[in-house]
C-alpha cells in the first residue's frame, strides 16, 4: 500500500560500515514498496574507512538510487549526527513527512517502513513510533520504557523483589504487548518521527553525546501534546551496543564512559531540575551501596560495570552542576544543542 508522503531514514554510522551496508541491504525492499522514501547515510567521521566502504557500496549497487552519504566534519554524537540529516531536509523547500532514525547496526524486517507510516497516518495525535525490536537470533526484546524518575532509579539500584513490588507502576522497563501500546519513550534503534514533532519542539539535543537523548526528546514531544507508541507489526532486528560496546551483552561488563553519566546528569537536570537530580542521585548512590552489600552476602555474581559507583558519584549532580556533555570518545567535544 503506497501513499503520497516523504519518508527519510537517518543512518548515522561510527565505525560500523560492515554493518551499516546490511542495513542498507535490508532496507532496499522497503525503499521500492514505498516510492518517496530516501535513506541518507551520515558518516560521523569515523576516521577508519568506513566511509569509503559505505560510498563505494553506494556507487556500485541499485541502492544510488535512493540512498546518499553525507561525512559530518566531527563526531558529535547521535543526535548530532541525525540532526545533519534532519536538518537540510526540514529547511528545504519540500521536507519528508517522516523521519525514520535507523541504528547502523540493524537490519529491519520485511513491512517494518509500512508498518510505522500507516500508524503515523492513522493517528494524527501521535507524534513518535518506533518497532519491535529483536537480537540476531530472531528473540524478541520484550521491553517497554517508561520515563525516568527518582523511584525507578530507586529501584533499578536496590533490586530487591519486595520493593520492586511495591513500585512496579514506576519501573522504568515495563512488558511490552502484542498489540500497539501508548509508551514514554522509544529506543534510537528504530524510531519514526512526524515532522510536525520537530516544527513543535525542534531538532535532537545536541548536548548529549550518547544516550538519554531519545528519551529526552520523547519527553519534550510529550510536553507539547505528541504521544509515542510502540508498533509491534514493525519487526526491526538490532544487535546492541556495535559502536560503544556499552550495552553488548555479549561481553563481560565494562567500565562506562563518561559521556554516559555525563547524559543521564543532563536529562535529571534539564527536565526536573538540580535539586531533584541531586536527590536522585543520593537515593540511588544509597540503593546501590546496599545491592553491593547484598551481593557480597549472598554470594550472587558481580555484573555491575567495575567502578561503577565511585564512576557515578564523580559524575553526579552531587558533585557537577553544569549538564554540557563532556569530550566525545574521539577526542572532540560536540557543540551545544538547544
Amino acid at each position: 500500500m503506497t501513499h503520497p508522503h516523504k519518508t527519510l531514514i537517518i543512518v548515522v554510522n561510527y565505525r560500523t560500515g560492515a554493518l551499516t551496508i546490511q542495513c542498507l541491504k535490508s532496507l532496499e525492499p522497503e525503499v521500492w514498496a514505498h516510492p518517496g522514501t530516501q535513506v541518507v547515510v551520515v558518516d560521523n567521521n569515523s576516521g577508519d574507512g568506513s566511509a569509503e566502504l559505505i560510498e563505494q557500496h553506494i556507487a556500485q549497487t541499485q541502492s544510488g538510487h535512493w540512498a546518499q552519504l553525507t561525512r559530518s566534519a566531527l563526531n558529535g554524537g547521535f543526535s548530532y549526527g541525525n540532526n545533519v540529516a534532519i536538518r537540510p531536509s526540514l529547511e528545504s523547500a519540500h521536507p519528508a513527512d517522516f523521519y525514520w532514525l535507523v541504528n547502523p547496526d540493524t537490519q529491519v524486517r520485511k513491512g517494518a517502513l509500512g508498518s510505522l507510516t500507516d500508524f503515523l497516518l492513522q493517528h494524527p495525535q501521535v507524534g513518535i513510533v518506533g518497532s519491535s525490536l529483536e537480537d540476531e537470533h530472531g528473540v524478541l526484546w520484550p521491553w517497554a520504557f517508561r520515563f525516568p524518575s527518582l523511584l525507578s532509579e530507586f529501584d533499578s539500584a536496590l533490586r530487591l523483589g519486595i520493593v520492586s513490588q511495591w513500585l512496579v507502576r514506576h519501573q522504568l522497563m515495563h512488558p511490552m504487548s502484542d498489540h500497539p501500546q501508548r509508551v514514554g519513550w522509544l529506543p534510537g534503534a528504530s524510531m519514526m518521527i512526524r515532522r510536525a514533532v520537530f516544527q513543535s519542539v525542534g531538532l535532537m539535543d545536541e548536548s548529549y553525546f550518547l544516550y538519554y537523548e531519545e528519551t529526552d526528546f520523547c519527553l519534550q514531544a510529550k510536553q507539547a501534546g505528541w504521544e509515542c507508541w510502540y508498533v509491534p507489526q514493525s519487526r526491526v532486528m538490532h544487535i546492541a551496543g556495535q559502536s560503544t560496546g556499552v550495552t553488548n551483552k555479549q561481553d563481560r561488563p565494562r567500565r562506562l564512559p563518561a559521556y554516559w553519566f555525563e547524559s543521564r546528569r543532563r536529562y535529571f537536570v534539564k527536565n526536573h531540575g538540580r535539586f531533584y537530580a541531586v536527590l536522585t542521585d543520593l537515593l540511588w548512590m544509597f540503593a546501590f551501596s546496599l545491592w553491593r552489600m547484598r551481593r557480597v552476602l549472598q554470594g550472587k555474581p558481580d555484573t555491575d560495570p567495575p567502578q561503577h559507583l565511585f564512576d557515578f558519584l564523580r559524575q553526579s549532580a552531587l558533585m557537577k552542576s553544569r549538564i554540557e556533555v563532556g569530550v566525545s570518545p574521539a577526542g572532540v567535544k560536540p557543540r551545544n544543542g538547544s
